[in-house]
């Protein structure tokens, strides 16, 4: 893959991520006096799951950090296990991807 592509692509991830990240700010709590514990709940959830998704978003915006540095150490759209080249597709897909779709599926897979 060209490199000024993939600096598009990566810059346009970061940019979406940290989007994403800004959306899930703490927004004004209600007055606790005047909130049921229903709603407590529901808000307890809601926190929950945002932390959790803030957490994928942390782990993804690392891994845009990895991929510029292989950009930068000329090794981007190299496969981080076998040196394979990672299809310019693939990458256009999920700019961040440090192995081919077979070994990503092998690796989450545990096999």
């Amino acid at each position: 893959m060209d490199p000024e592509r993939a600096r598009e692509l990566l810059a346009l991830e970061r940019e979406r991520i940290a989007k994403s990240l800004q959306g899930l700010a703490a927004e004004p709590s209600d007055d606790p006096d005047t909130t049921d514990a229903a709603d407590h709940a529901s808000d307890v959830l809601e926190a929950e799951l945002d932390e959790g998704l803030s957490d994928d978003l942390r782990d993804a915006l690392a891994a845009v950090d990895r991929a510029e540095a292989r950009l930068a150490a000329g090794t981007y759209g190299l496969s981080i296990e076998s040196g394979e080249p990672i299809p310019d597709e693939r990458l256009e897909a999920v700019p961040t991807a440090e192995r081919t779709a077979q070994e990503q599926a092998r690796y989450e897979g545990g096999a």
